[in-house]
């Protein structure tokens, strides 16, 4: 009697993985205005960072959050300057999402800080330093520490509402990191910190063609002059309509996550979805 042949496929190929997002940090201005739009517009669990005040931030993020499981939100310590806590927040993420049916769907990557030096007089080594520490070395350690949870090639991907279709790691950048569109010079440590920030989403980008495929991708964002403490000494000098909310600007950077395609992968989009030119 012929012995029949069992044609077994790989374990995350014949089950329903869970996806999860990731924001860091979300307690205040646009990361907390998309860990509540996550929340309230889709299905995902959401691991949510802050540096201090975990129950303040918690609680911020659930104020009038309507028929949203408080259970779906995770909000752990985390600051970028520090590794350690980066991979003990990883740690952690392992444990709620383990590998073995979770993947990371959606990871927005925004912390920024700004010192607005309009002469090389002004440019200030500490200042300049801890500029690309937290604009630059901040995603790339992030991207060290959790690139392990995005999908691999075998990977079977969600397809929930209100989510993209692959998955993407989101890195916020700015305009003015864009060196083809710079005209009027200044900002030079945020400048060229951003301008890094493009450059290491494009690099991930080519590692995430390797190991994931068509399965993930990352980009950068341009989120538009939002109405947060990073743009606060300049306010007065937006044009009218130019100002946005955090609320409006993480609407539309949604928007334009939710839409991309995957030959739009390793680029700098801004909120109306547009390119940023490198």
């Amino acid at each position: 009697m012929a012995r029949v042949q069992q044609h077994l496929q790989p374990r995350q190929l014949l089950m329903k993985m869970q996806p999860w997002a990731l924001i860091t940090p979300a307690s205040r201005g646009i990361g907390l205005e998309f860990a509540r739009q996550l929340l309230q517009n889709t299905k995902l669990p959401v691991l949510a960072t802050a540096r201090k005040d975990l129950d303040q931030a918690r609680e911020n993020i659930l104020t009038g959050l309507e028929n949203v499981k408080e259970d779906r939100l995770h909000v752990l310590k985390l600051d970028v300057l520090d590794e350690e806590s980066i991979s003990r927040v990883a740690s952690e993420a392992s444990k709620l999402f383990p590998k073995k049916d979770s993947y990371l769907h959606l990871s927005l990557c925004l912390p920024g800080l700004l010192f607005p030096e309009k002469s090389p007089g002004q440019i200030n080594y500490n200042d300049a330093l801890l500029t690309f520490q937290t604009n630059t070395l901040g995603p790339m350690m992030l991207i060290k520490h959790f690139s392990p949870f995005l999908p691999r090639k075998a990977t079977k991907i969600s397809q929930e509402t209100g989510i993209p279709k692959q998955a993407v790691w989101a890195n916020m950048s700015a305009r003015v990191g864009s060196i083809g569109d710079n005209q009027l010079g200044g900002w030079y440590s945020y400048r060229a910190s951003k301008a890094g920030v493009n450059q290491v989403t494009k690099t991930f980008d080519n590692y995430l063609k390797t190991s994931a495929g068509d399965q993930a991708m990352s980009i950068a964002l341009h989120p538009g002059t939002v109405k947060t403490g990073l743009s606060k000494e300049f306010w007065g000098n937006v044009k009218e309509g130019k100002l946005f909310s955090p609320k409006f600007s993480t609407e539309k950077l949604t928007e334009v996550i939710n839409s991309r395609t995957i030959e739009d992968r390793g680029k700098c989009w801004d909120w109306k979805g547009e390119e940023v030119p490198p």
